[in-house]
């Protein structure tokens, strides 16, 4: 006996609706952060020697910009996306799923736009 509505087997939703959506998602971001990683792992090198104005002048680059903004884009949604499965494998208390689910995501929304925000002031310095 099939309970699925003709447009969900269409669409493929199973039992968790966005289950599939939040799997890819997880799958595309850790993807991503690969070579955006790789990208801040030499920055972060670059920075152990260089002087403050250095990095100004390093980060004000378009491209250096946009990857910046790029990788804290990625690893807070990622971040999100891992902490929101765990929270909802080993919390079973139905109100505190929900409740710690928003404050995670309200708290890595701040720090994402903190850092984003800190990325456009340096590099409008420069």
């Amino acid at each position: 006996m099939n309970y699925q509505t003709p447009l969900a087997k269409v669409r493929g939703l199973g039992s968790a609706k966005a289950g599939t959506s939040h799997f890819w998602m997880q799958r595309i971001t850790a993807i991503t952060l690969i070579p955006l990683s790789l990208w801040m792992v030499s920055f972060t090198e670059q920075l152990l020697d260089a002087t403050h104005q250095d990095m100004i002048v390093w980060l004000s680059g378009p491209l250096d910009t946009v990857l910046a903004l790029a990788w804290v884009i990625a690893a807070f949604y990622h971040a999100a996306l891992g902490l929101q499965v765990v929270i909802e494998d080993y919390v079973h208390t139905e109100w505190m799923k929900i409740s710690s689910i928003w404050l995670m995501k309200l708290t890595f929304l701040f720090f994402a736009i903190a850092a984003i925000v800190a990325i456009f002031r340096i590099s409008m310095i420069g």
